[in-house]
Order: C-alpha cells, then sequence, then structure tokens
C-alpha cells in the first residue's frame, strides 16, 4: 500500500505562482511513476504532468513551459512547480502514484491517490 499527502495549494493572482508537494509513504518510493492531475467544477479529471524514476517526465500542453514536476527521493516527494498561473488553472490538484513503466496520461491507470489540494487562481 502507498499512502499519498498533497500539500501547497492556495489562493493567488493571475500570474503569481505555487509549489505543490505530494509525498508518497509505503513502497519503495523510487519504483513509482507519480502524476500530477487537477479536475475544475463540472469537469473531467485532467492530466497535468508526470514523472517516472529514470527520471522522465510529461507535461499537458496546457502547462508546458509553465509547470516543472521534480522528485526528490531522499524524501519521498514530488513538486509541481506552477508559474505564470491562469484562471483557468483554478482546481482541485490531485498526486497519484502508479507502478506503469511508462508515464501515463489517463487517471485509470494510477492506483494511489492523495485527497487533493485546492488551487485557485484568481482574475
Amino acid at each position: 500500500q502507498v499512502h499519498v499527502v498533497e500539500s501547497g495549494g492556495g489562493l493567488v493572482q493571475t500570474g503569481g505562482s505555487l509549489r505543490l508537494s505530494c509525498t508518497a509513504y509505503g513502497r519503495t518510493f523510487s519504483r513509482y511513476v507519480m502524476g500530477w492531475f487537477r479536475q475544475a467544477p463540472g469537469k473531467e479529471r485532467e492530466f497535468v504532468a508526470g514523472i517516472n524514476w529514470v527520471p522522465m517526465s510529461k507535461y499537458a500542453n496546457s502547462v508546458k513551459g509553465r509547470f516543472t514536476i521534480s522528485k526528490e527521493y531522499a524524501k519521498n516527494t514530488v513538486y509541481l512547480e506552477m508559474n505564470s498561473l491562469k484562471p483557468e488553472d483554478t482546481a482541485l490538484y490531485y498526486c497519484a502514484a502508479g507502478t506503469m513503466p511508462s508515464i501515463p496520461t489517463t487517471a485509470a491507470a494510477y492506483d494511489y491517490w492523495g485527497q487533493g489540494t485546492q488551487v485557485t487562481v484568481s482574475s
């Protein structure tokens, strides 16, 4: 079992920055693919970014060049640095862990999920 906990959300103005953290407790962190997803009210949960053990990373087109995902093995933690935030980035952000060799962009491919952290970008 893996327990995933997110933190770092909040309220920020357009153009601002936030850093989300995701800590995984349980099994060997380095073997997991870690992904960030987000879900706005009335919308489907969508992939934001993911990172595997190489590490390789993948981003949604909507956040490329603005968001950066990274991992710190010593702390079993993955970060999502979000810059140049826009009102359309407002959502509940989830961290997820999975054991696939690639970096899936579908939520169903991930096994373990956190409770989410709210990000609100005001215009």
